[in-house]
């Protein structure tokens, strides 16, 4: 079953709404060519003219459907608006309507065909596809007033009862109206999608930089000072040594002291930068994701009673998959689970990444397993049935795991 959705799951939310809006466009074409073409099977014509009437009928539905994907394309930037194709689908809608119509008047040339639908048909969907090659409320509106317009002034020529040319132009109206409606609404529900899944983007993008620009101010803040000082204090050093006195070995040992601070102080602000609560990451986590929409999920054991740094350790895990959750998949829900034993297991599971996102290869996954193996634990990602899992196990009897995690080896400046 994966397999057979796995085209439809690798697909974005965005991806997904484009493709449904371009299947709809697709059966809107198929519905032109059988409803126009039992029009023309209602009543017994001679072959000339209804063959003549069916061809029309199916080169305006192809014509149709390519200026559908086009204008799709040009409404999404993707390429040049298609002016030559979308004058000719206004052009064989008006003239394909007026043929029907002319024909018509004739009784010996359609007899029976009810070339009202044929009519009304060729300039519904006609401006259904236009629709997606022009801009604007107001220049679409205006399309449809004239094409109404148009088909009142060839019934009129046609010299038919007033009744029937009210009966067209309004009939012209109101279907062309809906068609327009049902195209604007797709395009526009296609670009809401598309402006909400880079506004996410753009959010997330925000937040590394927020959390970059905070890490940077306060290692300007602790190192501004003292680099002054030091610069200060070691000029002196070279003067004083330069006329030979004493004064400038204490200034040296000054200068060694203010830079032995400054590493203490740095290392101060790389630990305060790489602890996460696990409490606190997991109350974020759930909150984050009811806010995206994600049924989210904790069960198991709270964590409070794992020494602290095993509790930073999987805070970390907690605040990476919840990232790769809202950035990388389109999941519906996500659980997280933590058990307690001989080793401490938190496992992260969402059902929104693909089966080709299992390998776990990513600078964030990567990080965490040499976090966790300075503990002695181990972090492990693969995908079944459709259900993405991230799951971190930290044995509680190795004694680093009472230590705190930022005076392990090689997680300090």
């Amino acid at each position: 079953m994966v397999s057979l959705t796995g085209w439809w799951h690798r697909r974005s939310g965005p991806a997904r709404i484009e493709l449904y809006t371009r299947s709809t466009f697709h059966i809107f074409t198929l519905t032109e060519m059988a409803l126009l073409g039992a029009s023309l099977a209602s009543g017994v014509a001679p072959a000339g003219p209804w063959l003549g009437l069916l061809a029309l009928v199916a080169v305006h539905a192809a014509l149709c459907a390519v200026l559908q994907a086009r204008g799709l394309d040009w409404l999404l930037g993707r390429r040049e608006r298609p002016v030559g194709l979308l004058t000719a689908v206004a052009t064989l809608s008006a003239g394909g309507a007026a043929t029907a119509l002319a024909l018509h008047s004739d009784s010996s040339l359609l007899p029976g065909v009810d070339v009202s639908v044929l009519v009304v048909g060729l300039f519904m969907f006609g401006l259904g596809a236009v629709a997606l090659a022009i801009r604007g409320t107001r220049t679409r509106l205006y399309s449809v007033l004239g094409a109404a317009v148009g088909m009142g002034a060839v019934c009129a020529l046609l010299r038919l009862p007033g009744p029937t040319v009210a009966g067209f132009a309004a009939a012209v109206l109101v279907t062309s109206c809906v068609m327009v409606l049902t195209s604007g609404c797709a395009v526009w529900l296609l670009n809401v999608v598309r402006e909400l899944d880079a506004a996410r983007e753009l959010q997330s993008q925000l937040a590394v930089a927020e959390e970059r620009l905070r890490f940077g101010r306060d290692l300007h803040d602790v190192m501004g000072r003292n680099l002054a000082v030091i610069a200060l204090k070691s000029e002196l050093a070279v003067q004083l040594a330069r006329r030979g006195r004493p004064e400038a070995v204490e200034q040296m040992i000054e200068v060694q002291r203010i830079a032995r601070e400054s590493q203490h102080e740095v290392r101060e602000v790389v630990r305060g930068y790489r602890k996460a609560d696990l409490a606190v990451e997991l109350a974020g986590a759930l909150s984050v994701l009811h806010a995206a929409g994600i049924d989210g999920t904790a069960e198991g054991d709270d964590g409070s009673a794992l020494p602290p740094a095993v509790q930073s350790a999987l805070g970390w895990v907690v605040r990476e998959a919840t990232t790769n959750v809202l950035r990388h998949s389109e999941a519906r829900s996500c659980t997280i689970r933590l058990s307690t034993g001989a080793s401490a297991v938190l496992s992260v599971d969402n059902d929104g990444v693909p089966e080709a996102a299992a390998g776990g290869t990513s600078g964030g996954l990567n990080g965490l397993r040499e976090r966790l193996a300075v503990l002695g634990g181990t972090l492990d990602a693969e995908s079944r049935a459709g259900v993405f899992r991230l799951t971190a196990a930290v044995p509680l009897s190795r004694p680093e795991a009472s230590a705190t995690i930022a005076e392990q080896p090689g997680l300090v400046a």
